[in-house]
């Protein structure tokens, strides 16, 4: 196996796509039509602030990585936020996501910035032994309000 990971280009649209929609069915979220062509403009957009990776084994998409610059106020730098990292499954354990990672890490250091950060769900025990070995866990906890589901909490605290 030789994976190369490369930006995203305009003919791979249906490739990514079926691993993007396999990312959102491991965490149980609905994949729309309308989220992936977002999403995908996005990407193909050099404007935008999110950019997409792919890892490729000859032809075949077998990974992918969505990334964005973020500030970073108390450091007085900026770092580097993955926002979707994803494997297929019989890929897994065989360097994809170690290569999409130090992808990750190469940009980060070509830019000057000062850190590369993700998250990972609490369960997903099988990524975050590979995130142990490249990364430092750290003690942060991350809140979220979804405005689309929670009703204004402000004033309740």
């Amino acid at each position: 196996m030789s994976i190369e990971v490369r930006p995203v280009k305009d003919g791979d649209f249906f490739a990514w796509l079926d691993v993007y929609a396999k990312y959102a069915e491991f965490y149980d979220t609905q994949l729309t039509d309308q989220k992936a062509l977002l999403l995908w403009s996005w990407l193909t957009d050099p404007e935008h602030e999110e950019n997409g990776y792919v890892a490729v084994d000859g032809d075949r998409i077998v990974g992918l990585a969505h990334l964005r610059e973020f500030a970073r106020p108390l450091e007085g730098d900026r770092g580097l936020f993955i926002d979707d990292l994803f494997v297929v499954e019989d890929e897994r354990g065989k360097g994809v996501g170690s290569a999409l990672i130090q992808k990750a890490r190469s940009l980060a250091e070509e830019r000057g910035l000062g850190v590369v950060q993700w998250i990972t769900a609490h369960d997903n025990q099988t990524a975050q032994k590979l995130y142990d070995a490249v990364a430092d866990r750290t003690a942060w906890v991350t809140y979220e309000i979804d405005l689309a589901k929670a009703p204004s909490q402000a004033g309740r605290a």
